[in-house]
């Protein structure tokens, strides 16, 4: 279980992310923070991003694993494509 609240979590992410962003960046990406639910960080990655099917090794293999060396070994990281926000979960916490 992770110990932090979703505001905790998403004050942490938006912290971290631009770090991690120069590597979706370096590919011509794009990557934003949504926002937070149960743990979970959901971000949308765009530009050469979207649609490449290299885009879900990027969330885990690149954003995840770095956010789980940073903030907390437990929490996920799920991205979704722009023009699919309706994918978001209900209650999402964002600023």
């Amino acid at each position: 279980m992770i110990p932090f609240s979703d505001e905790d979590l998403y004050i942490a992410a938006k912290n971290y992310l631009p770090k991690i962003e120069e590597y979706v960046k370096s590919h011509e990406g794009t990557m934003k923070l949504l926002g937070v639910k149960d743990g979970v960080i959901y971000i949308e990655l765009g530009g050469t991003c979207n649609g490449c099917s290299m885009s879900t090794m990027t969330t885990k293999m690149v954003v995840e694993k770095k956010l789980r060396e940073l903030i907390h070994p437990e929490l996920r990281v799920e991205s979704i494509f722009p023009g699919q926000e309706n994918a978001l979960p209900e209650g999402l916490y964002r600023d």
